[in-house]
């Protein structure tokens, strides 16, 4: 960090700066945590009494932070994420944690979108699984080519989500409801 407070044409000693290192340091400690986690492990508690429920299960608008790997500045979204249970069911902060898990990785949305469904598929067993990501990008919008307010979309559909399109319509139906629209 010296190294490129110097690069900058910044003085590392002076006041200001003498302990931002450290603080860089900290933060991306904080930024990167998801390469500590497991998300397998995490979804490995399910339940199995839900008296037959077998509708889809949302999580809508989950707020998403993560780390451009090719500039390392910062994607800023909102997720969605969806499965159809198959018997069993998972405590739904489980599904903002996975998120959250391959968030804080160096990611690429794509990647990223990809991870969270396949994760979902893969452990839970689901007839589905239907992952959404809004986000915009910072190496687009604050140096590059200089884009403000574009966001980018990625979905990775699987099972019913992806052979259904009546179930697909309803998953995304659900998600593009205005918040509240639920609400009693």
């Amino acid at each position: 960090m010296r190294t490129l407070l110097r690069w900058a044409g910044e003085n590392p000693k002076r006041e200001g700066l003498v302990d931002t290192p450290a603080r860089v340091v900290r933060s991306y400690e904080e930024f990167f945590t998801g390469y500590h986690l497991d998300p397998v492990e995490l979804l490995s508690r399910s339940f199995e009494e839900t008296d037959g429920y077998d509708e889809m299960v949302i999580l809508r608008d989950i707020r998403l932070e993560s780390h451009c790997e090719h500039h390392m500045v910062p994607i800023i979204g909102r997720a969605h994420i969806a499965y159809l249970p198959e018997g069993r069911v998972v405590g739904i902060s489980k599904l903002a944690r996975v998120l959250e898990i391959y968030a804080k990785r160096l990611q690429i949305q794509e990647k990223l979108t990809a991870q969270v469904a396949n994760t979902l598929n893969d452990v839970l067993k689901p007839k589905g699984v239907a992952v959404v990501i809004e986000a915009g990008h910072q190496c687009m919008s604050t140096r590059g080519v200089h884009k403000p307010g574009v966001s980018m979309v990625t979905s990775r559909m699987l099972g019913a989500f992806r052979d259904d399109p009546s179930t697909r319509r309803e998953f995304l139906a659900m998600i593009s409801a205005p918040r509240g629209a639920f609400e009693g």
